[in-house]
């Protein structure tokens, strides 16, 4: 096996838990995928990420490390900047890629740069979200770094300011609400594979996407061709923008009402999900690659200097 640094590979060192909101998920992730990479060969390690991370990452001495971490810490750039340090080749996106798409407002003018469309949002402290409204309703209000829909208000017309938690940070993201049809697109080995459209009850939450029967995914996506056509550009397009490498997923809004004009981009995801109900590995099987195939890809992705 070669990895993208064109050594060998044998040893795999499947990141995973640490210490962000989002890390029950990341266990599932990690645990799926380091089944799927022993089926597919590799002599797999399953590290729960904390503060000995350095120091267990160098007695292992893996050939690759596989980057299952999703929030905070470890789809932020964070331990992509610890891998770099050890020169550990590493999945998925690099630091600046990482950075860039974990902070919301930041990847949103990466996005505007890059001519993709987005809706207005601001940045405001939460003591400030709760005293009043700061966009006109209905709008979102959401942390500005994390992931999964972890801590989303949707704030209708005629609601009241929304009472954030003490738990969500003290600066938000708060941005026009985009009505519409919840759509996602992967990109790996440089291409869009293609569109699911993804339905619930409500909101797509962290509940939704992690919960057996939560949504229900329809791919491909039965919508316009102008629209999937659209979806995949845009997340291509968004892959680039970002300096995205390996698998990412961008999630988007479709108003149908409006047509082309009632598409909008959310955010794109550097590290998706590779739980039993998520996307990238259903897309990928949609186009015949199973998952160890899948993780078996991104393994042999991987590089230093992302």
């Amino acid at each position: 096996m070669a990895g993208g640094s064109g050594r060998a590979v044998s040893k795999v060192a499947v990141l995973m838990g640490g210490p962000s909101a989002e890390r029950e998920v990341s266990l599932v992730s990690g645990r799926a995928c380091a089944a799927a990479l022993q089926e597919a060969g590799y002599q797999v390690s399953q590290l729960d990420c904390g503060p000995d991370l350095c120091a267990r990452l160098t007695e292992i001495a893996p050939d690759v490390a596989f980057n299952a971490l999703h929030g905070r810490w470890g789809e932020d750039g964070a331990v992509q900047g610890i891998l770099e340090w050890l020169r550990i080749p590493y999945t998925h996106s690099g630091i600046l890629a990482s950075a860039l798409a974990m902070d919301k407002a930041k990847a949103k003018e990466v996005y505007a740069a890059a001519g993709l469309p987005v809706v207005a949002s601001r940045l405001a402290r939460r003591d400030e979200v709760s005293a009043g409204h700061v966009l006109p309703p209905p709008y979102v209000v959401k942390p500005n770094n994390e992931g999964s829909s972890v801590g989303v208000y949707i704030v209708r017309e005629g609601a009241n300011a929304p009472r954030l938690a003490e738990t969500m940070p003290e600066v938000v993201m708060v941005e026009t609400y985009a009505p519409g049809r919840e759509l996602t697109v992967t990109v790996m080995n440089g291409r869009a594979l293609c569109v699911t459209d993804i339905i619930t009850s409500g909101w797509y939450d962290y509940d939704a996407k992690y919960t057996m029967g939560g949504s229900h995914h329809v791919l491909p996506a039965q919508i316009p061709q102008e629209i999937t056509d659209a979806c995949m550009d845009y997340a291509l397009r968004a892959h680039v923008a970002l300096g995205c490498r390996g698998v990412s997923r961008t999630d988007l809004r479709w108003d149908q009402a409006r047509g082309l004009a009632g598409l909008i981009l959310l955010e794109t995801n550097t590290q998706p999900g590779m739980t039993p109900t998520s996307l990238v590995p259903e897309q990928a099987a949609h186009l015949g690659i199973s998952f160890a195939q899948l993780c078996d890809w991104i393994v042999k992705d991987a590089s230093c200097n992302r």
